[in-house]
């Protein structure tokens, strides 16, 4: 294990009924002026936000709303969110959604109490927020594990650039799995293959043998599979739903990250061709994952075939991805770029500007070279 020092300043509350508990606890401890925000207003449809507002206003708080926030928020809709929160001089933020409302939120919060653009502040200046906006955040679609940590990933769209954005973390979330029963199958199993991809690429980062973090991975990944395929017989089951809800959190509350390097490549990828497409994030991960882990087979062997025992019950690294593959069409998902939704037609000349963008990560099994990341996408074709 390498050294690490591991604290965690988010409070979870958990199960059926928990926000009620939770705004009980916390409230109290911050201002009058609530920014409520949330994405399309399907939370308007299913009762959670007359839910959220009647409990709000149970704790004598004054509801501000922000709306419309996309599946991959862009730089301009946080700027947006700070401009309101300025102008109402917002005492409290509160993020119901999935992970983009969550990552916009957070981004909110420390860009309205700098004076410097978050963005320069970071990319330029190498800099980072120490403080922001007090916020929380209620779950209603699991899988991006945003909930659980101060990353945030903006899409900066005069830049065709998708990154992260360290910044605010949550004081306090809320996850009930009761919020998420509405949600449609194809982003209930997209958000749950993305916590499949966050275990996957933090397991393949660089460790020592026989690391704990590792085996905590491994444990992840197999219990994501397992209630994926439990809501494939039965898109309702909450057990399974409540089980997913925690795995994503679990993926991204630094644990897996303890005693560790990351891999996270694909995630870079699938960044920039989201950049380029605005396509969904768990289908773009889950058409680039495997052909990403067969490039990296002969680096990766030792884990790739542990992967395969340990999460699909197979011998070989090499019968791990089939079965990974497999999966993924099982699941419905995408294998192929072209299945994906997106903005504008994906093209080899697209692909190679998505290549050309791409970080590069260099504490996975074996950096890649910007023509191997468009030969991974041309293979994706």
């Amino acid at each position: 294990m390498k050294t690490f020092n591991y604290t965690y300043p988010v409070n979870v509350y958990f199960g059926e009924g928990s926000a009620k508990t939770a705004f009980s606890n916390e409230l109290k401890k911050y201002g009058k002026k609530v920014l409520l925000a949330y994405g399309g207003g399907s939370i308007k449809k299913n009762g959670i936000y007359d839910e959220i507002v009647s409990l709000l206003k149970e704790e004598n708080k004054e509801v501000i709303e922000f709306n419309g926030i996309m599946p991959n928020p862009t730089y301009k809709k946080v700027q947006e969110g700070v401009e309101l929160v300025k102008k109402e001089n917002i005492d409290f933020i509160l993020a119901v959604g999935g992970g983009s409302v969550i990552d916009c939120c957070k981004v909110i919060s420390s860009q309205a109490v700098i004076d410097e653009d978050i963005w320069d502040l970071e990319y330029v200046h190498g800099k980072f927020p120490t403080e922001g906006i007090p916020m929380g955040a209620i779950v209603t679609a699991s899988g991006t594990g945003a909930e659980m940590n101060g990353g945030a990933v903006i899409t900066h769209e005069e830049k065709n650039w998708k990154g992260g954005i360290f910044a605010s973390t949550a004081d306090f979330v809320v996850l009930d799995p009761v919020y998420t029963l509405t949600v449609p199958s194809m982003q209930v199993l997209s958000g749950a293959f993305d916590t499949l991809s966050h275990a996957l690429e933090t397991y393949l980062g660089n460790s020592d043998q026989d690391n704990v973090s590792d085996d905590v991975a491994l444990a992840i990944m197999k219990n994501t599979v397992v209630n994926m395929r439990r809501l494939l017989k039965d898109i309702n089951d909450e057990q399974a739903r409540s089980n997913l809800m925690w795995d994503s959190a679990m993926a991204e509350n630094g644990i897996l990250k303890c005693g560790h390097q990351t891999d996270f490549q694909v995630h870079q990828i699938e960044h920039q061709l989201g950049a380029f497409t605005d396509c969904n994030h768990g289908q773009g991960l889950a058409v680039i994952q495997p052909v990403y882990c067969y490039h990296i087979l002969n680096d990766a062997r030792e884990k790739l075939t542990r992967f395969a025992q340990v999460v699909f019950g197979q011998k070989t690294a090499e019968e791990g991805l089939e079965a990974l593959q497999n999966f993924i069409k099982e699941c419905h998902l995408p294998t192929t770029l072209p299945e994906l939704k997106s903005k504008v037609e994906i093209t080899n000349d697209l692909l190679k500007k998505v290549a050309d963008t791409t970080n590069l990560i260099k504490t996975n099994p074996r950096t890649l070279a910007k023509e191997e990341v468009y030969d991974i996408l041309l293979e994706c074709m």
